[in-house]
């Protein structure tokens, strides 16, 4: 098994993209940060602390950020080096750090452990309607099952998705 710490500098785009995508959304939601660290060698490879969310939407927006913006991220720089290597089965230098980028920010779009407490947590309190339990429930369960899954280099497959077959399933489909 490859250490988390060698993953986590391989790919280093994603982490910092991934962080970055939880700032975003604290400043979306006007949710104050107090720190941010981008990336580091360690555990946590980066992280955002911010004050604690008022609202279930806020705090959930916060959580799954990263999802969103690495995931439309990856695809949207893979796009331009993806269709020739996959179609063409050539590309140059540059198509294959695209590439790379791509499959890096791909593989952290999901929401870590961390996100999935901080939301449970929310699930959690007594003032929190079944009808706001409703959508972060299986959510949580979605990302435990992701950071399992990343064992198995979910992740992995998840970023190589994100950042080859999507650019080259549009092309497919409206060319």
């Amino acid at each position: 098994m490859i250490p988390g710490v060698l993953i986590s500098i391989a790919t280093f785009p994603g982490v910092i993209v991934h962080e970055m995508a939880h700032q975003l959304f604290c400043r979306l939601t006007r949710v104050a940060v107090f720190d941010v660290c981008y990336f580091r060698i360690g555990n946590p490879a980066g992280y955002v602390l911010h004050e604690p969310p008022q609202r279930q939407s806020q705090n959930l927006l916060i959580g799954i950020g990263p999802f969103l913006v690495n995931s439309l991220l990856a695809a949207i720089i893979s796009s331009p080096a993806a269709i020739p290597i996959l179609k063409f089965e050539s590309g140059s230098f540059l198509d294959y750090v695209l590439i790379w980028l791509g499959i890096s920010i791909g593989m952290h779009s999901f929401p870590s452990t961390g996100d999935a407490n901080a939301i449970w947590e929310f699930v959690k309190r007594p003032d929190t309607s079944l009808f706001t339990k409703l959508v972060p429930v299986p959510l949580v369960g979605l990302i435990y099952v992701g950071a399992a899954g990343s064992v198995f280099w979910l992740d992995l497959a998840y970023g190589a998705a994100v950042a080859m077959f999507l650019p080259s399933l549009v092309v497919s489909l409206i060319a």
